[in-house]
């Protein structure tokens, strides 16, 4: 197996192919100047740099978009990233696919031009007008315009995105929600769908959304049957509410946002809705208003089983709604009461990362103070006191540290009477002396 690959990899080198002729295969060899420099495949549509040398686009393309600033044959430093088509090369490369087509091969196709920035500009000028005007068959005309060219190629997707369509999408998004949301819910959903590809947004283009309409539009698509939509959605109000803490104030007055966010856990929506649950709990508005709402729903649970077996992002959203929620009474007592609580806030920490392990410490202490001394005794059990006090050797803020030193005084008490210590747990720990 190993040498036949070696024969594989030497025939490509070589700008050899297979195929067939008359029912037995055959070697087909392309010329050194058909195949690109960097693929080493015969070129679809060569172009060529400024250096003079010509690649195919798609490869010339990739190689400029992983951050290279040289020509990959004469290594000098590009003066531009100008790509000029080289037609010459193309037909003569069709030509010899013709002249081979016995053999198999396929002539390879005309590539388009490739769009401008004149023609994005342009495009989204009239979608900013058919917006204005309240024309949805229009714009939707426009947006299958704007798709088409992003699958041609990752170029024009990049292109079209750096010359200011998620403003436009944005801008377009608040104009036909304020308009009615039935007769323009098609319009509504493709934008929606379109903006998980321009993220992240400009500051104009996250106030637009952000407004109560947007919202409230936003929230209806929570609770639809498309689970492509919902994430959009979902991860949409992530980065609102991520950046700019004011969108909290005119989300948590929208009737359903608990409910629906609650509901894309259930369907495995997990890391995105947790983190716009985190952010909007944080702000004193949205914790006064809504924690209580999220507790009847059950996030204490949800919030316990999407630790289990997971990974970061996830783990440190669970545990920030976790540790926000715990600042209630009602939500210490709900921790309390689950059997996973104290296990896997022990686990966590210094597992998954600073802050997860700064809001384990803190959710620790919080029910620690409870008045229930049960609590402390269970985390000697599974082994808090061991990585509380490598805590205290770790560089972790001091508030936490505080909290870990307090819960250490405390659970000294209980200590010597448990039979649940192995010296063993502290030969890692570094001696003071």
């Amino acid at each position: 197996m190993a040498s036949l690959w070696k024969k594989l990899r030497a025939r490509r080198l070589a700008g050899k192919k297979f195929v067939l002729d008359q029912g037995f295969q055959m070697e087909l060899t392309i010329p050194t100047h058909f195949r690109c420099p960097i693929s080493l495949d015969l070129m679809k549509d060569p172009v060529t740099l400024s250096t003079g040398i010509t690649y195919d686009r798609e490869s010339i393309e990739k190689w400029i978009r992983d951050g290279n600033q040289t020509c990959p044959v004469t290594n000098q430093v590009l003066t531009n990233f100008d790509q000029t088509p080289n037609h010459m090369i193309r037909r003569m490369i069709q030509d010899w696919c013709v002249e081979n087509r016995a053999h198999g091969v396929e002539r390879i196709p005309t590539p388009r031009t490739p769009i401008t920035s004149s023609d994005v500009m342009e495009i989204c000028s009239k979608m900013m007008y058919s917006a204005s005007e309240g024309d949805g068959k229009r714009f939707l005309d426009l947006v299958g315009k704007i798709n088409a060219w992003a699958k041609e190629s990752e170029q024009n997707k990049s292109l079209i995105k750096d010359n200011g369509l998620g403003y436009v999408l944005a801008a377009s998004f608040e104009a036909f929600s304020s308009l009615s949301f039935e007769k323009h819910e098609d319009v509504l959903k493709e934008i929606m769908l379109m903006l998980t590809w321009m993220s992240p947004l400009g500051v104009e283009g996250r106030s637009k959304l952000g407004s109560t309409q947007s919202l409230r539009c936003m929230t209806r698509f929570l609770s639809c049957d498309d689970m492509f939509l919902k994430r959009s959605c979902v991860q949409t109000l992530k980065e609102l509410l991520s950046t700019d803490q004011a969108h909290v104030n005119a989300l948590i007055d929208i009737d359903g946002v608990p409910e629906a966010l609650i509901n894309l856990i259930n369907i495995s929506v997990k890391r995105s809705s947790f983190a716009v649950i985190y952010h909007i709990i944080s702000t004193k508005n949205g914790h006064n208003k809504l924690s209580s709402r999220f507790l009847e729903l059950g996030v204490v649970g949800l919030s316990l089983e999407a630790l289990v077996d997971t990974d970061k992002g996830l783990s440190e959203m669970a545990l920030g709604v976790l540790d926000r929620v715990s600042d209630l009474k009602e939500g210490r007592e709900r921790l309390h009461k689950h059997a996973l609580s104290v296990p896997l806030l022990v686990k966590k920490m210094l597992r998954v990362s600073s802050l997860a392990t700064d809001f384990c410490v803190s959710m620790l202490w919080k029910l620690s103070f409870n008045g229930d001394e049960s609590i402390l005794v269970e985390a000697l059990h599974v082994g808090a006191f061991q990585k509380l006090l490598l805590m205290l050797q770790v560089n972790c803020v001091e508030e936490t540290k505080v909290k870990a030193t307090d819960m250490l005084k405390m659970m000294n008490q209980y200590r010597n009477k448990l039979d649940c210590f192995d010296s063993g747990h502290y030969k890692y720990l570094r001696k003071s002396y």
